[in-house]
C-alpha cells in the first residue's frame, strides 16, 4: 500500500499496489457501442443518459464509443437526440451545458427503429448499421447490448440477438449479409467483447429465473451477461467491502460473540407511481427483498474474500444465501409480515390508500410493505436474528443498515442509569445520505456522573467535498471495463428466488391481513413492530 494526500482535502488515503509494486489501477473501460432497447423509455432518459453524460463531463470514458437507441417509433436521428437532450434538463452537474460540450457528446447518439422485435430481418438491418457505425467510430466491434424494455421482451431480444450472430457466438440462420462475413472474421481476431446488460426484475419467481438464465446462457456466455441491482453501484454499498475488510478494529466483533442483531430497512416515501401493471404483479417481496435487500444481507455477512475479484467475492455472497435457514411455514407470523398502505398524510398531503391507485384492483392483496426475521447457520452468525423491512409510502425515504451490539456484560453504572444503558450500534446508511455513524456512551460535562449516547459520524459528501456518482455512472464504467463485481451472477438469482418461494407462495394462496394495515405516513404496520418486540428489541426509527 502506497499513502497519497488528497490535494482538495488533505487527507491521507491509500493506494493499493498489485504484486509487481505498481499501484492498482481500476480496469480501463475498453472503446464500445452501447445498444440500448427502449430508449426512448423512463430509464434510458432518466438514469442511462445522465449517467452517460456525467461520464464523459468527468473524462471517464473511453476515446471511441457510441449510443444507438433501438425502439419501436419511428424518428429522426435528430429527433431522438432533442429527446437526449431534454432527459438532461436539471440533471447536469455543472448547471447549464455549454453549447460546445453539448455538441461533441450528441454526435455519440444515433437511432434505429425497430417495430417488431420478434422480425429477425430487421435484426439484419439493424446489424449492418451497427457494423457502419464500429466503423465510423473506430469501436473496434465491442458492443453492449443494454435491455431497458418491460422484462418480457427479454427472452425475444436475447434470441434475436443469437440467430443473427450479434451476440459475438450465435449464427445465422441463412447467408445473408455475406459481404460482413470478412469484417466479422478480422474483428474476431482483435479479441472483441459483446456484454449484455440485463435489468430487474429478472424473472418472478425461480421458474421463470431459471428458464431466463436458460435462454441467456443459450446464447451469452456467462462472462458477458451483467444482471443489474443498482443498489450495488451505490458508494456506500461499495463501501462495506471496505469497512469490514479494510479495518482491523471490526473484523474481531463482527461475529455472534458481539453483534445482538441487525437490522436491514429500504424505507420510500413514493407509492406505486402510475406503475400498477407492473407493482399488482410484484409486490414489495419480488420487488425489494429478492435483489436489494438480499443483496445488502450477503455483503454484511460474507466471509473476507480471498482476493478482490468479482467470482471470489460473489462465490462468498453465494455461500451467505446457502446458509440462510429456511423461512418456516409452520410459525409464518413469528417471522414473516405483510402489508399495504391506506390512506394518510405525506408532508402534510393527503394521499389515497394503495387500492384506490390507478390501475389497482379494489381488492388487491399485493403487499406494499414487507418485514422477515432471517437466522444464517453458519458458525459466525449461529442464533444472530437479521430483521428486513421495506416499505412503500413510509414516514422517511432511508436505506440503512444497523449494527446492533450486545450488552455490557455487567451494569457498572446502574445508579446513573434509569433502564439500562443503550446498546452501541454502527449505522451504515446508503440513501438518501451516505455515511456511517457509530454510537457510545460518555459522560456528560460536570462534576456529576450521569451517562449520555453520543455518536461520531462520518458523511461521505462532507469527508471527500464531492457528491457520489449516481450509480448507475459506476455500473456502465464497470461494464465497459468488462469487470463483473458489482453485478449479480445467475446462480445468485435463482437461490434468492429459491429462498422467498415457500413464503412467496403462502402469501398467495392465504388471505391477506385485513389490508390496508397501515396508514401513508407511518413506519408501517403494528405487526412489523411486534415481530421484533417479541424479541425484546425495537426497530431503529431512520
Amino acid at each position: 500500500m502506497q499513502q497519497k494526500e488528497s490535494k482538495k482535502t488533505g487527507q491521507t488515503f491509500i493506494s493499493p499496489v498489485d504484486s509487481s509494486g505498481e499501484d492498482y489501477q481500476d480496469p480501463a473501460p475498453q472503446s464500445s457501442a452501447l445498444i440500448i432497447f427502449g430508449a426512448t423509455g423512463d430509464l434510458t432518459q432518466r438514469k442511462l443518459i445522465p449517467a452517460l453524460f456525467h461520464l464523459f463531463q468527468g473524462w471517464l470514458l473511453p476515446d471511441r464509443w457510441y449510443v444507438l437507441g433501438v425502439g419501436r417509433r419511428e424518428m429522426t436521428e435528430e429527433q431522438f437526440r432533442e429527446i437526449m437532450r431534454k432527459s438532461l434538463d436539471g440533471a447536469s452537474r455543472m448547471g447549464s451545458i455549454p453549447t460546445a460540450v453539448w455538441e461533441t457528446f450528441r454526435k455519440k447518439f444515433h437511432y434505429a427503429t425497430l417495430k417488431n422485435f420478434e422480425n429477425t430481418d430487421e435484426y439484419a438491418t439493424l446489424e449492418k448499421q451497427i457494423v457502419a457505425l464500429d466503423q465510423s467510430h473506430k469501436t473496434g466491434g465491442n458492443r453492449i447490448f443494454y435491455l431497458a424494455t418491460p422484462p418480457g421482451l427479454y427472452s425475444t431480444i436475447v434470441r434475436q440477438l443469437g440467430i443473427s450472430g450479434l451476440s459475438g457466438r450465435g449464427k445465422r440462420r441463412n447467408d445473408e449479409a455475406k459481404k460482413t462475413e470478412i469484417k466479422k472474421k478480422t474483428i474476431s481476431k482483435k479479441k472483441t467483447s459483446v456484454r449484455l446488460i440485463v435489468e430487474k426484475p429478472f424473472g418472478t419467481d425461480v421458474k421463470t429465473a431459471r428458464a431466463l438464465n436458460t435462454e441467456m446462457r443459450e446464447v451469452f456466455g456467462e462472462e458477458q451477461l451483467y444482471r443489474i441491482d443498482h443498489y450495488l453501484g451505490k458508494e456506500a454499498v461499495q463501501n462495506m467491502l471496505f469497512l469490514r475488510f479494510a479495518n482491523a478494529i471490526f473484523e474481531p466483533i463482527w461475529n455472534r460473540q458481539f453483534i445482538d442483531h441487525i437490522q436491514i430497512t429500504a424505507a420510500e416515501t413514493l407509492g406505486i407511481e402510475n406503475r400498477a401493471g407492473y407493482y399488482e404483479g410484484s409486490g414489495a417481496l419480488r420487488d425489494m427483498f429478492q435483489n436489494h435487500l438480499m443483496q445488502l444481507l450477503c455483503l454484511v455477512a460474507m466471509e473476507a474474500p480471498t482476493a478482490f475479484q468479482a467470482d471470489r467475492i460473489r462465490d462468498e455472497k453465494m455461500k451467505v444465501l446457502r446458509s440462510v435457514r429456511p423461512i418456516d411455514l409452520n410459525q409464518i407470523d413469528q417471522c414473516a409480515i405483510r402489508g399495504q398502505y391506506g390512506e394518510g398524510l405525506m408532508s402534510g398531503k393527503s394521499v389515497k390508500e394503495y387500492r384506490k391507485e390507478p390501475g389497482v384492483k379494489a381488492n388487491s392483496k399485493t403487499e406494499t410493505f414487507a418485514a422477515l426475521k432471517l437466522y444464517i447457520d453458519n458458525w459466525r452468525w449461529q442464533g444472530v436474528p437479521f430483521y428486513l423491512r421495506s416499505g412503500k409510502r413510509l414516514a422517511k425515504k432511508s436505506t440503512e443498515i444497523v449494527i446492533v451490539f450486545k450488552a455490557v456484560p455487567h451494569m457498572l453504572f446502574s445508579p446513573m442509569v434509569s433502564g439500562g444503558l443503550e446498546s452501541n450500534t454502527l449505522v451504515l446508511s446508503v440513501q438518501p445520505h451516505e455515511g456511517i455513524a457509530l454510537s457510545f456512551q460518555a459522560k456528560y460535562p460536570g462534576p456529576k456522573f450521569s451517562v449520555g449516547r453520543v455518536t461520531m459520524d462520518f458523511n461521505y459528501h462532507g469527508a471527500f467535498q464531492s457528491a457520489s456518482p449516481d450509480a448507475y455512472e459506476r455500473l456502465l464504467i464497470d461494464c465497459m471495463a468488462g469487470d463483473q463485481m458489482l453485478f449479480s451472477r445467475g446462480d445468485w438469482i435463482e437461490e434468492s428466488w429459491q429462498l422467498l418461494m415457500p413464503l412467496l407462495e403462502h402469501w398467495q394462496k392465504t388471505p391477506a391481513p385485513c389490508f390496508p394495515n397501515y396508514p401513508s405516513g407511518s413506519f408501517g404496520p403494528k405487526e412489523a413492530d411486534d415481530l421484533i418486540k417479541r424479541d425484546g428489541r425495537a426497530w431503529r426509527r431512520p
